[in-house]
C-alpha cells in the first residue's frame, strides 16, 4: 500500500509516563523525514483537544525544545480519561477530515487503541482513507501481543529503588512497614519491587499481586513469620488485591470512581491504612508503618530506564514508519529468545490490543501467592536496568575486655 499525502495528527491518553514523550518526539522526528506528511499537529489533552479544536503545529518546535520535551517525564501535549462515544468518534473523524489528516497517531493504553479503531472504523465507512496508529504506553505493562510497554521499565525502576530505600529505613528502625503500589488488574508493577533485593535477608519480604485472591489472615501470618525470623517485614501490596470473590479489598473504604466506573484506588491511602491497622491490633506490633506511593510511579523525573527510553522513541518513529505502507495497526514490543536481551518491533490489528488486558503469568508468581519467582526476576531485570549498589559494613566484632585485675 502506498504512502499517500496528507497531515497528522498525534495524541496522548490515559495515565502519564517517564518515557510518553519520548514516542510523541520520536514520530514527530520521523515525520520531518517524510515527504508525504505536510502538517504535523499535535492535541492537547486527547481526543478532547480534537472535539474543542485544542491543537498546535509541532513541526515549528525547534530541535533543541524537541530534545528537552523528549526527556521530560509526563505528558507534554497533556492527556485525557475519558471514554470517547460513538457520536464523539464520529465527530473527531469530521474534524480530522475537516483538517485533511490522512495519519492519526494515538499514544496511549488499551482504550487508546479501542479509540483508534473507532475512528479507523468510521474513516472506512465514509471511504476516507485515513490511517490510525496506537502507540503503546502503559507503565501497568498490561497491553495484550507485548512482551512489555514503555513506560513500565522507569516506573519499574521507580518502585524498586522507593522499595530499597523504604527496606534501608526499615533496617534503621525495625518494624513492619507497608507499600502500596499500583495495579488494579494486573501486578506487574508490584513485582517489580522484588527487584530491590541484593542479599538475603532484603525487603520486601512480602508480595501480594491482584492475580491471587488476598486472604487477611493468611496475610497476617505471613508478616508475623517473616518479623519473628528477621525482626522486622517489608511488605509489597498492590493497590487491587481482592479477596476470593473478587472484591477489591479497598473498594469498602472507597466511593469515588474514574471515567470507566472503576473505583479510584490511587489517590487514596485507605488500603494501607487497613492493612497497617490490622497487623497492630492482630499482632500487637507497635511500629507499623503504611504509604501508598500513588501517582509519584508516573512521571518521577531523573530515574530513568535506559532501555525504556530507547524502545519508548522506537514505538514513535515506527509507526510513523509503518503508517507508510499500511492502514491502521499497533505497534508491539517482542523479546528474542536468547541469553542477552533483546527485542523485535512489530504491527498487529488495533482491536488485538483494544479493550482487553493481560496479567502476570502463572510461572511468575510463587506457589504460596505471596512472592515472585526467579523467572519473574530474570523478566523485570533488563527492563528496569541497573540499580544502586548498596554499602554494607562487614561487622567485625570488637572482642569484650578482659576483667582489669583488682
Amino acid at each position: 500500500m502506498p504512502a499517500i499525502k496528507g497531515n497528522m495528527l498525534i495524541a496522548q491518553s490515559g495515565g502519564p509516563s517517564m518515557v510518553i514523550n519520548q514516542s510523541l518526539v520520536g514520530a514527530i522526528l520521523e515525520a520531518k523525514k517524510r515527504r508525504e506528511i505536510g502538517k504535523i499537529l499535535g492535541s492537547r489533552h486527547g481526543i478532547k483537544g480534537i472535539l474543542k479544536h485544542d491543537i498546535i503545529d509541532l513541526r515549528r518546535e525547534s530541535p533543541a525544545t524537541l530534545k528537552a520535551v523528549a526527556n521530560t517525564p509526563s505528558s507534554a501535549l497533556g492527556s485525557v480519561r475519558s471514554k470517547p462515544s460513538p457520536e464523539d468518534c464520529r465527530q473527531i473523524f469530521a474534524v480530522l477530515k475537516e483538517l485533511q489528516v490522512r495519519y492519526f497517531f494515538y499514544i496511549g493504553g488499551n482504550d487508546s487503541a479501542e479509540t483508534a479503531a473507532i475512528i479507523s472504523e468510521e474513516a472506512a465507512k465514509e471511504n476516507f482513507e485515513l490511517r490510525c496508529f496506537h502507540i503503546p504506553k502503559t507503565i501497568d505493562n498490561d497491553l495484550r501481543e507485548n512482551d512489555h510497554t514503555p513506560g513500565y521499565g522507569s516506573a519499574a525502576r521507580f518502585v524498586a529503588m522507593a522499595v530499597m530505600g523504604d527496606d534501608l529505613d526499615n533496617r534503621a528502625l525495625p518494624g513492619v512497614k507497608i507499600d502500596v503500589i499500583m495495579g488494579r488488574h494486573a501486578g506487574f508493577l508490584t513485582a517489580a519491587a522484588a527487584l530491590a533485593r541484593k542479599e538475603e535477608g532484603d525487603g520486601p519480604h512480602l508480595i501480594y499481586l491482584p492475580e491471587r485472591p488476598f486472604d487477611m489472615d493468611r496475610f497476617i501470618s505471613d508478616v508475623q513469620a517473616m518479623n519473628a525470623r528477621f525482626g522486622r517485614c517489608v511488605v509489597a501490596v498492590s493497590e487491587g488485591i481482592a479477596d476470593k470473590d473478587g472484591n477489591p479489598v479497598a473498594s469498602k473504604f472507597l466511593k469515588e470512581v474514574d471515567s470507566h466506573g472503576n473505583v479510584q484506588l490511587s489517590g487514596s491511602g485507605a488500603l494501607g491504612d487497613l492493612l497497617a491497622q490490622e497487623v497492630k491490633t492482630r499482632l500487637g506490633i507497635s511500629r507499623v508503618r503504611a504509604d501508598t506511593f500513588g501517582y509519584l510511579q508516573r512521571s518521577f523525573p531523573g530515574i530513568v530506564s535506559p532501555a525504556d527510553a530507547r524502545e519508548a522513541a522506537q514505538v514513535g518513529m515506527i509507526a510513523v514508519r509503518e503508517a507508510m505502507k499500511s492502514s491502521s495497526g499497533s505497534i508491539v514490543i517482542r523479546r528474542k529468545s536468547g541469553a542477552k536481551y533483546a527485542v523485535e518491533y512489530g504491527c498487529v490489528p488495533l482491536r488485538n490490543v483494544a479493550r482487553e488486558t493481560r496479567h502476570m503469568p502463572p510461572e511468575f508468581i510463587n506457589e504460596a501467592g505471596n512472592d515472585v519467582t526467579p523467572a519473574f526476576i530474570a523478566y523485570a531485570a533488563p527492563l528496569a536496568g541497573p540499580l544502586p549498589k548498596i554499602g554494607r559494613f562487614k561487622g567485625f566484632p570488637v572482642a569484650k575486655p578482659a576483667p582489669s585485675a583488682s
